[in-house]
């Protein structure tokens, strides 16, 4: 998942959203054979956090994890199409450091980061050192599987050579194909995501009906429903046994929770009266305290109205243009900035009926079948592991990297965690459990 963004011991414990300390277990293997493991899908599965991938992002990816888990049972080498450096690529990767508003306030924010670029060599394909066990892509929908030569194809839109550095013939090879070639006994795929993360992260300014296929749209539903069955078809053709992982709400994640619809806060009774007289003409009033934002709606009277409750602002929305340049109050928040209550509906849509063919496929070829979304809707309300608490909040919720869209190699590790209950509960393994709390979560300066 691109924006171009976890589990429990045991069922019980994720009602309670608790995790006790992790207790020593015998490992083994159980039905299932974890020999070569292959992860399919996307920047999730890539180890993509903090707007960009780099190396310790994805040395610290959820398959990574699981493979070292996996070392315990009969696991084998892992082999990930490794970046040279930590800046970022193709972008400069986000950090937390002071910055200075419009306002003049200097305080904690989210920058670039500054250091020194080491990077070179990373457009450079690396296919020889493969064959790769790790082949999720930033930007891959789940539609673009079975598209000859996508590697160029998507470097030509969007300027990026995720699958150009190890896909072994760039401008012929189907995804799928490589997928084919991979020869799992173990496998993973967590595809979807970006079939409608890129519609509702550039405000729903696709086509949001299911019959486009641009990067901005949201996949048909028969495309994606005949292309996953088909990657699943493949990674099970010798025998291989594996999870197959559904599509969270992304409207729960914060690069669309972090801005909320009554931010507009107004201290004095004069702003109030002010803004109330401003927009008189359309029956728009203003209270002392916080108001919903002013947003633009080509189909409301004026061509705007109030963003309602159950409506979101992106985090690309531009904080000083909030701050200082009367955004959301006396000018209207841009369309593209805001997904409204028909778009938030159309991704829905989208997300349970793409849902309900992975879990059709799991059923259909008796693979485990890992819930995140019902994950994410247990995050809202906070996980507490071996005493650190987590929560989807931006920044200080630990669970999320600094793009609000993809985990934290803490997040990726409760991602992994749930990945592994549902392992050892279908193919009665014992697979051992990650610590968490070992790996980092957003770092301060």
């Amino acid at each position: 998942m691109k924006a171009s963004y976890i589990p429990v011991i045991a069922a019980a414990m994720l009602m309670t959203a608790c995790k006790p300390t992790i207790k020593g277990i015998v490992p083994a293997n159980g039905e299932a054979n974890f020999a070569s493991y292959v992860s399919l899908g996307n920047s999730l599965t890539a180890g993509y956090a903090d707007g960009s991938l780099y190396r310790s992002g994805q040395e610290s990816s959820y398959p990574a994890m699981l493979a070292k888990q996996f070392l315990t049972v009969g696991g084998g080498e892992f082999r990930q199409p490794l970046l040279p450096g930590n800046a970022g690529w193709p972008a400069r990767k986000r950090v937390l450091g002071y910055t200075t508003g419009c306002d003049g306030v200097t305080g904690m924010g989210v920058t670039l980061f500054s250091g020194a670029a080491d990077t070179t060599g990373s457009s450079t394909n690396i296919s020889g050192q493969g064959p790769f066990n790790n082949l999720g892509v930033p930007g891959i929908r789940c539609i673009d599987y079975t598209l000859s030569g996508y590697a160029v194809i998507a470097q030509a839109l969007a300027g990026v050579g995720y699958a150009a550095r190890m896909y072994p013939r760039p401008s012929t090879d189907r995804p799928i194909d490589i997928a084919a070639a991979s020869n799992p006994t173990f496998f993973s795929i967590w595809l979807g995501g970006n079939d409608v993360l890129g519609y509702a992260s550039n405000g729903g300014e696709g086509n949001g009906l299911g019959t486009g296929t641009l990067p901005n749209d949201i996949s048909p539903t028969s495309a994606f429903d005949a292309t996953y069955n088909a990657v699943v078809d493949v990674m099970t053709a010798k025998g291989a046994k594996g999870i197959l992982i559904n599509i969270p709400d992304v409207t729960t994640i914060p690069f669309f929770t972090t801005i909320p619809p009554r931010g507009l806060v107004l201290a004095r009774k004069g702003q109030a009266d002010s803004l109330t007289a401003a927009y008189s003409p359309l029956g728009i009033k203003f209270t002392v305290g916080a108001n919903p934002f002013i947003i633009q709606d080509p189909a409301a009277p004026g061509g705007l109205r109030q963003i309602k409750d159950n409506e979101y602002l992106l985090l690309t929305l531009p904080q000083d243009s909030l701050k200082c340049g009367g955004w959301g109050s006396i000018k209207p928040i841009p369309k593209k900035y805001v997904l409204d209550q028909i778009e938030v509906g159309n991704v829905r849509t989208a997300t349970n009926a793409f849902n309900s063919i992975i879990r059709d496929a799991a059923t259909r070829k008796g693979l485990g079948y890992v819930d995140a979304q019902s994950f994410l809707t247990t995050l809202q309300s906070g996980i507490t592991f071996n005493g650190v608490r987590f929560t989807p909040t931006f920044v200080s919720g630990g669970a999320f990297s600094l793009d609000g869209i993809h985990l934290s190699p803490r997040g990726y590790a409760l991602m992994a965690n749930e990945i592994i209950r549902v392992i050892n509960s279908t193919y009665k393994s014992s697979v051992p459990q990650i610590d968490a709390n070992a790996y980092r979560g957003v770092l301060f300066p």
